[in-house]
């Protein structure tokens, strides 16, 4: 895990890419995968589903995160959405702030054949990997909703120019 000091999105940032990423407002979801000592997690942003039969989630995704590992290795992964008062477990999964013994640890999950699925998520996805391929800096995964939970939502977890943002 590397905390960084600096704020990722601090204006003048010399790379205009990593602004223009800043300003695009997006909900904030866990993506896990694995089981016991080789479950991983990753708050992922860059994200948007797909419609069709069956529907897609496509993910910007870390190349070197053990999510990404996992994810590659199993085959599978739970999506879930994140809501306001998860702002500190959505650090700890970002690597940006410390969680003692582990991410996981830091709030309660159910064991599924996906992966671990954060329990008190209103909204989550079970999806298998469909393609694999590397965008820039990121790999993006394209999965297929194998089976969706849709909540209300109320307070969703929203990530815009490196901070939390209420909407």
């Amino acid at each position: 895990m590397t905390i960084h000091s600096g704020h990722p999105f601090a204006d003048p940032d010399p790379d205009p890419v990593r602004r223009l990423r800043g300003r695009v407002t997006g909900t904030v979801s866990l993506w896990t995968a694995g089981e016991g000592r080789g479950r991983s997690g990753l708050t992922v942003t860059s994200l948007m589903v797909a419609g069709g039969e069956p529907g897609r989630v496509l993910g910007l995704v870390d190349p070197d995160a053990d999510l990404t590992a996992a994810l590659e290795s199993t085959g599978k992964a739970v999506v879930q959405l994140l809501s306001w008062h998860h702002r500190d477990l959505a650090e700890a999964f970002a690597g940006t702030a410390p969680a003692p013994g582990g991410p996981f640890r830091t709030a309660a999950f159910e064991e599924t054949a996906y992966g671990p699925r954060l329990v008190d998520a209103d909204t989550w996805a079970l999806v298998s990997l469909e393609e694999v391929g590397d965008v820039g800096w990121s790999r993006l995964v394209t999965c297929t909703l194998d089976e969706v939970a849709v909540g209300d939502d109320p307070e969703p977890l929203v990530h815009r120019r490196g901070r939390w943002v209420r909407p």
